[in-house]
């Protein structure tokens, strides 16, 4: 399975689930939707920033060289797109299903505009995500240089 497919499915199926989850409580704590939203949205936001630091560190590791790296844009633009119109349509199918109140939307909407808002949520944190990883794996190799170096020079004395 290629890299992008496996984030795509993975984060496709924690949105779903996500709203799945959403919806339950939704039914059972209406009073409580707005702060459990922002649970869901920051928990969606955290898990793609970690996977894109964790991204940007491998890549900086293999490729020292900010010349030579690999394109992680378009493996993440991949994986949100295709997480994004994959979560919109599991979605609209599961609301056809008793007990799964996910809000009754369209499939217009799902795969339009739902789906285009957790392209962002996706896309947008993981190249953040990556450029925080290879920043924090550039300073590590520039330590490990330089300390290198430090004592290097003082068996040279």
């Amino acid at each position: 399975m290629t890299g992008w497919v496996m984030r795509a499915v993975l984060l496709g199926g924690l949105v779903v689930a996500m709203r799945a989850l959403l919806g339950f409580a939704m039914v059972y704590w209406p009073t409580q939707g707005s702060w459990l939203r922002l649970l869901c949205l920051a928990v969606l936001i955290g898990v793609v920033v970690m996977w894109g630091v964790l991204d940007g560190r491998k890549d900086r590791e293999v490729h020292p060289d900010p010349e030579h790296g690999s394109d992680l844009t378009i493996v993440w633009l991949k994986a949100g797109v295709v997480g994004g119109l994959g979560s919109g349509l599991v979605s609209w199918l599961l609301d056809h299903l008793p007990r799964f109140d996910l809000g009754d939307n369209g499939l217009l909407f799902e795969m339009t505009a739902a789906a285009s808002f957790i392209v962002l949520l996706i896309f947008l944190p993981a190249l953040a995500g990556v450029g925080i990883g290879r920043m924090v794996a550039e300073r590590r190799l520039e330590k490990a240089r330089n300390s290198g170096v430090r004592e290097h020079a003082g068996t040279a004395s």
